[in-house]
């Protein structure tokens, strides 16, 4: 390529990331895949909010965590922000692994993922998965999962297949999360047993007395399913969309902001979008992070714009 030429490349991709291509980066809808756990519906929410304050558009479709990853890979959704690790590694990795889906950097650090039981049941003795089997007949010789296809669901049903700590003529119940806490709710006024796939950021760690049982770091991972949760695209997405795509890197989510938004949504029964905006409205030192470097859909600065819909 002689100098001519690379003249030409370079005001080539000066034009790419001019204003016109940030405008021309809003004409189609960002598509998020949602799996229907209220902690990614709190920061779908969040992420949601924040861009249609710069301009964009935005679809949100609560799928299983397998269609999430098929239909990344096939351009249907662009962008899902619960990929928990390790326990999501044998869904999301193979599709990583093929170019067929990106992860970005983390957004929450600090989570935890495995199975819990109602505390009264931990001070009986069950400390330790291990202890489950010689008490199979309180417990119904049940595990209770969420929605089927979960990450979650997949490692109870494998430590069942695998005889794990003497499961293996246990059963899994596929529910929901609403329809397990739903489940724990009905049992613990009169001390019933359960043991069922717990995590936090969650209500539940609030609304109810629960402790998180060791002995499963072969299946959820060590630290009690200790947990990073990073933000996944459809492959070349954010070259395909730098300004989405800065906004999506600089995304870091807290505990404490997950854990309050969540109660809103579950205990008060606020839209997900009503309680986004009211955090971000009443913790607006959060967008300075997050819009670092991002512009509008047209191309204008980010931040005064984003603060500006919020306070309208």
């Amino acid at each position: 390529m002689n100098k001519m030429t690379m003249g030409f490349a370079t005001t080539a991709l000066a034009l790419s990331a001019s204003p016109l291509m940030a405008a021309e980066e809003g004409s189609q809808p960002i598509r998020f895949a949602e799996v229907g756990w209220t902690d990614i519906t709190a920061t779908t929410a969040l992420a949601t909010e924040v861009l249609e304050s710069l301009g964009y558009e935005t679809r949100i479709d609560t799928v299983s965590v397998p269609i999430a990853y098929s239909g990344m890979k096939n351009g249907d959704f662009d962008v899902f922000l619960g990929n928990w690790m390790p326990s999501m590694a044998s869904i999301s990795d193979p599709y990583v692994e093929r170019g067929q889906v990106d992860r970005l950097g983390a957004n929450l650090e600090g989570a935890k993922y495995t199975l819990a039981v109602p505390q009264y049941v931990y001070d009986a003795g069950v400390t330790s998965v291990d202890d489950l089997a010689e008490h199979a007949d309180r417990f119904d010789a049940t595990l209770h999962g969420i929605e089927a296809g979960n990450d979650g669901n997949l490692l109870i049903q494998d430590m069942i297949d695998d005889d794990a700590s003497g499961l293996g003529d246990w059963n899994l119940v596929d529910s929901s999360e609403a329809g397990m806490l739903a489940e724990l709710k009905a049992r613990t006024p009169d001390e019933q047993w359960m043991v069922f796939l717990g995590w936090e950021p969650h209500p539940m760690n609030t609304n109810f007395d629960i402790a998180y049982l060791e002995g499963a770091d072969d299946y959820f991972g060590p630290d009690l399913g200790g947990a990073t949760i990073y933000t996944n695209t459809r492959a070349g997405y954010t070259e395909a969309r730098p300004n989405v795509g800065e906004l999506l890197g600089n995304l870091s989510f807290t505990l404490e902001m997950e854990n309050q938004l969540m109660a809103e949504i579950m205990d008060e029964g606020t839209d997900p979008r009503e309680a986004a905006r009211a955090y971000l409205q009443a913790n607006p030192e959060v967008l300075e992070g997050w819009l670092d470097g991002v512009t509008t859909a047209e191309g204008e600065p980010g931040l005064p714009a984003v603060k500006d819909a919020l306070s309208s």
